[in-house]
Formats: structure tokens, C-alpha cells, sequence
């Protein structure tokens, strides 16, 4: 291949990538513009659309059908980080967002790239078919996307519990059970999804009343404030509520289609059990529900595990470092 062979290569793989690109950016905006609320979550879009542009990719990077398998398999990888740099930069996507999308945008991604390195390798001449499968590929997630938005989700109900044992009574653990009105930065437990990727922390709990109905005020870094009203009170033993996001602030910090509230996800209720242990300890159990409303809630249900678990593990971290003081301070 001569200098000018490369040039035409190399023109012809940046032009590839450009039209995927504008390809990915405009189904963004048709899903944003049509489902603004869950247009993300949409199989047509996070599945199909992957294997489509990667499909695409291969094939015009590869016209002579001479690369080997691992170029096909790098393929996705690169475009995955080009789609990282455009949902930062360009359309401004959190990092959870980008984070779920990554994993099913690979694994779709690769084997559209897999997918069509098969193709390549059959005869043109017995199979005329395969020669244009590839790239009409992309009209699949165009043609889906209308039909699929006209398919009502399933709604699925999870809950998530994390719990922990305190050497302390259950007078010391009621009080920080009802709330912590000042949580501080280096209190709880350090954990990928706060520390690492971003959510923010809780910084404090205060209640207003007692007993059932009373108004649980939660407040969250970067602005975030929502309620909590109290559903069931069992003085040194249980408090739950359910949680109202009505005029809640602060959410589109880091992903504007995560809010608890949202079309496809929303957080219902929780609460504290407390259970005394033989050896005079408790057990200190925070649950957390929610319903998820998507075409792949078993998925969303794995991070909601993640996410929801960090969060339950550093608050309760932070009561039973308070609890256990106070025992040692008397």
C-alpha cells in the first residue's frame, strides 16, 4: 500500500467515524426529544444501536475484509471512549449515566463488531447478502425506537437492606435512627459509588414531630433536599416512611434522567429496624424500595443494588461510629 493508499485509508476511517457519530448524536436527540424521561433506558437505543454503529464501523474500516479479529474487537473499545467524550463534553452526561450505558454499549458493541468479521469471510459471490447486512444494521435501531416507545415497560418492585452490628444501647441508637443533623465529610464508610464515581453524600437527617406523619427533613451535598413522612414509629425498634420528592432540588448535579422520581425509576419508601442481639449488641438494619419501570429492569436493579447499598452502608457506619462513642463517653 502507497502513501496515497494510506491517506485514502485513513480518510476513509475518520469519515467512518464522523457519520457513526453524527448517526449516535442524532438518536440521542431523537430519544431525548421523544422520551425525555426514559428514552435512555430503551433497548433500541442502549442495545441495538451499539451493535449497529460498531457493525457499521467494521465494515467501512475494513472494505477488502483483510483485518484480523482483534481489529474488529478494538473497534468498539474506541468507539466507546469517542461516546464517553461526546456525552461529557458535547451533551453533557453524568458520570452514572455514562457508567450504566458503558457495559451493555460494549458488550452490544462487540458483537455487532464480531458479527460482521463473520460476515466478511464468506464468499460475496454464495452469500450477496452479506455484503450489505452490515451496514444496514443501522436503520434497525430506527425502525425499533418508535415501536419500542409504544411498548409500556414493566414495572418490577426491589428493595435493598444493608445492615450493622453496634455495641451500644438502644437509647444511644433511637435518637441517630430519627436522624444526624450534621453528618461530617470523613464520617461513614469510604465506598466506590461516594467516593469514587460522585453520588453525593448525605450530610443530614432532622425530624419534625413525632410518631406516625411526622416530616423527616433529608439533606444531601450539592444542594439536594427532599422529605420523608413518617409511616410507622416504634420507639427503640423500627421507624419507616415513605419519601415525597415534591419541589425536590439539586438532582440534575450530576444526571438529569437519575432523578429518584423519575418515569422509569422511583424510590418509594424505607426505613430502620432495630434488633437486639443476645450479647447485648444490635443489629441495625436501613432498607430502601423502589420500582423500576425499563425494558431491562433486571439490569437497572444491579446498579440500583450498588448504588442504594453504598449509600445505606455509609449512613449506617456513621450512626454506629456515633453510637459507640457515646457508650465510651459515659
Amino acid at each position: 500500500m502507497d502513501q496515497a493508499d494510506r491517506s485514502r485509508m485513513a480518510a476513509r476511517i475518520i469519515g467512518a467515524f464522523a457519520a457513526a457519530a453524527f448517526y449516535a448524536v442524532g438518536c440521542y436527540l431523537l430519544v431525548d426529544w421523544a422520551r425525555p424521561d426514559s428514552g435512555m433506558v430503551m433497548v433500541s437505543f442502549a442495545l441495538v444501536q451499539p451493535a449497529a454503529i460498531c457493525a457499521f464501523l467494521c465494515y467501512i474500516c475494513d472494505p477488502l475484509a483483510r483485518r484480523r479479529r482483534r481489529f474488529y474487537a478494538l473497534v468498539p473499545v474506541v468507539c466507546l471512549v469517542g461516546m464517553i467524550l461526546i456525552g461529557v463534553i458535547l451533551l453533557q452526561e453524568g458520570v452514572v449515566c455514562i457508567l450504566m450505558l458503558a457495559v451493555p454499549w460494549l458488550i452490544s458493541g462487540e458483537v455487532g463488531a464480531l458479527l460482521t468479521y463473520r460476515l466478511r469471510r464468506r464468499d460475496p459471490e454464495s452469500d450477496p447478502a452479506s455484503t450489505f447486512l452490515s451496514p444496514s444494521l443501522l436503520a434497525l435501531p430506527l425502525i425499533m425506537m418508535p415501536i419500542e416507545s409504544m411498548i409500556e415497560p414493566p414495572a418490577r418492585h426491589y428493595s435493598v437492606t444493608r445492615e450493622i452490628v453496634i455495641d451500644a444501647p438502644a437509647h444511644a441508637i433511637w435518637p441517630l435512627m430519627q436522624g444526624i443533623t450534621d453528618i461530617g465529610p470523613d464520617e461513614g464508610r469510604w465506598n466506590l459509588s461516594q467516593d469514587l464515581i460522585g453520588i453525593p453524600r448525605p450530610r443530614g437527617a432532622w425530624l419534625e414531630g413525632s410518631g406516625v406523619g411526622a416530616i423527616r427533613h433529608a439533606r444531601w451535598e450539592h444542594g439536594i433536599a427532599f422529605r420523608e413522612i413518617v409511616t410507622d414509629w416504634q420507639v427503640n425498634s423500627r421507624i419507616s416512611w415513605r419519601f415525597d420528592f415534591t419541589g425536590s432540588q439539586g438532582w440534575e448535579f450530576t444526571d438529569r434522567h437519575l432523578r429518584p422520581d423519575s418515569a422509569y425509576m422511583q424510590v418509594d419508601s424505607g426505613g430502620y429496624v432495630l434488633i437486639p442481639q443476645d450479647d447485648g449488641r444490635h443489629l441495625l438494619q436501613l432498607t430502601t424500595r423502589y420500582t423500576a419501570r425499563t425494558h431491562f429492569n433486571p439490569y437497572a436493579a444491579l446498579w440500583g443494588e450498588f448504588f442504594l447499598g453504598d449509600l445505606e452502608s455509609n449512613i449506617l457506619a456513621a450512626i454506629r461510629d456515633r453510637a459507640e462513642h457515646w457508650k465510651q463517653d459515659r
